[in-house]
């Protein structure tokens, strides 16, 4: 049975927006400012920063779908297993590890972070713009994670065996225009 019995039995987050739009424009504007618009950080990046925090939250509808979406960008279809099984060891770029680490101690263990821990990320040669991003993305998807578990969402076959075409898709778009494409905005 559905968590909410408004929704399908195993809802997409677009039923749960079509559902409850409350507070959807804003939201998307977020989404849209910190995931699609100039940063320091690429897109890749940032989705990799979205995928790496909801796999650490266990949201696997928001880890699969952010896991795509940096793949789309050019992410290695590798990365985020690998940053899940083995930190240390994932295959990722040494300059984007500082910010992972910060990341991921921000969403589980906020009071542990120190002055050394974002000295870590300006050493590997970002800036404060650039730390202050990953720091709205790792907050927007603990956010986010909690919607979607909350709601009973989960991702589809589509997520884990993505075609040429489901990658495609996700090049280009901000999630306002995914929500204006699915209906739930105009």
């Amino acid at each position: 049975m559905a968590l909410f019995p408004s929704l399908p039995e195993i809802p997409h987050l677009s039923d749960v927006f079509k559902r409850f739009p409350k507070g959807l424009s804003p939201l998307l504007e977020i989404h849209d400012n910190f995931l699609r618009e100039d940063s320091e950080l690429t897109v890749g990046e940032r989705e990799l920063i979205a995928a790496y925090v909801s796999g650490r939250n266990s949201c696997k509808f928001c880890a699969a779908a952010h896991d795509l979406a940096a793949r789309a960008y050019g992410v290695e279809e590798q990365v985020l297993k690998d940053l899940q099984d083995d930190f240390d060891n994932a295959a990722v770029d040494e300059k984007m590890r500082p910010i992972l680490q910060y990341v991921g101690k921000l969403a589980h263990a906020p009071f542990m972070l120190t002055s050394k821990d974002a000295q870590a990320v300006y050493d590997a040669g970002w800036s404060e713009d650039a730390l202050y991003d990953a720091i709205v993305i790792c907050a927007l998807f603990n956010f986010m994670n909690r919607i979607v578990d909350g709601t009973g969402v989960i991702p589809g076959q589509e997520y884990y065996e993505p075609t040429d075409e489901d990658l495609a898709r996700r090049r280009g778009g901000t999630y306002s225009g995914w929500a204006k494409s699915a209906g739930l905005v105009d």
